[in-house]
């Protein structure tokens, strides 16, 4: 086996992998995940709205 042959199956190799992930993330039963994975940033913040925030600042 030379090197042309062992690059071809490594990069063959490779891409399979890479539409092994992109199927993984881009398939249906993985949405619902996903979606809550994006959506813990904003889990953390408080129910108040801004302007109750501001004006308790200007009383002090």
């Amino acid at each position: 086996m030379d090197f042309g042959t062992f690059s071809g199956l490594y990069t063959a190799f490779l891409m399979a992998i890479f539409i092994g992930i992109f199927a993984w993330a881009y398939s249906k039963k993985r949405k619902k995940d996903f979606t809550e994975a994006a959506n813990l940033v904003f889990a953390d913040e408080p129910k108040t709205s801004p302007t109750k925030e501001f004006e308790g600042a200007q009383k002090k």
